[in-house]
């Protein structure tokens, strides 16, 4: 049988871990810092990788710059392959997923913790990376809100495929698309990135938040921004 029916720590997480420990002066795995438990403890870094979620790393984080640096490691797929296995584990689909991350998908999760960029001690790096998604049957008794016939098992490392920087607001802003010109608003953002509205109005809160953008003036019901 399959290994693909038996993960428990992520692979891409674990992946990540060992990538960053080998690039790390110092490195110790699974560190205890100061009450947490650090993925990577450098001598003078922190590595803490987020795959998912930036809300539940939140209170962490915000603890651990007071006394260290820290770098949020966050992987963001800019090639992806689903893979579909049976109920044992047996491939029985590959495919390349029409989906393709960028660098602009931070605003996703950085909205739950966009003032933490402001901190001296604070810097986020982007993996941009090539990863395999694998997807199973759901498990027989299991509801879903969104009824469908298969759930994520697990997400693997390919390979990284380039690293980007965030230490200040204005890397923040260098996220936007080229040939965005000032003023404005998330609906411009939208035709530019080809996102959704609800990511664009993420990224303008998470910029005028940091001071990397400034509210100006109004565009019958929107919003127009500029970089200060």
């Amino acid at each position: 049988m399959s290994d693909f029916t038996t993960y428990r720590e992520g692979s891409l997480h674990a992946a990540l871990k060992a990538r960053y420990a080998v690039l790390t002066v110092g490195a110790r795995v699974e560190a205890a810092v100061d009450g947490f438990v650090v993925d990577v403890a450098g001598d003078d870094e922190l590595v803490e990788i987020q795959t998912g979620s930036f809300g539940s790393a939140g209170r962490k984080l915000e603890r651990l710059v007071e006394t260290h640096r820290v770098v949020l490691v966050h992987p963001i797929a800019v090639e992806k392959w689903l893979i579909r296995v049976d109920a044992d584990g047996a491939v029985v689909r590959r495919g390349r997923s029409p989906k393709r991350g960028t660098a602009f998908d931070l605003f996703e999760e950085l909205v739950h913790i966009p003032a933490l960029l402001a901190h001296p001690n604070f810097r986020i790096e982007l993996a941009l990376t090539s990863e395999e998604e694998i997807r199973g049957p759901v498990a027989e008794g299991v509801r879903r809100r969104y009824p469908r016939d298969w759930t994520r098992l697990d997400r693997r490392l390919v390979e990284v495929v380039e690293t980007r920087r965030i230490d200040t607001p204005a890397d923040l802003a260098a996220l936007l698309p080229a040939g965005l010109t000032d003023p404005f608003t998330t609906a411009d953002l939208v035709a530019a990135t080809g996102r959704t509205r609800r990511l664009a109005g993420r990224a303008a809160y998470c910029l005028e938040h940091t001071g990397a953008l400034a509210r100006v003036a109004r565009r019958g019901r929107f919003i127009e921004y500029v970089r200060p």
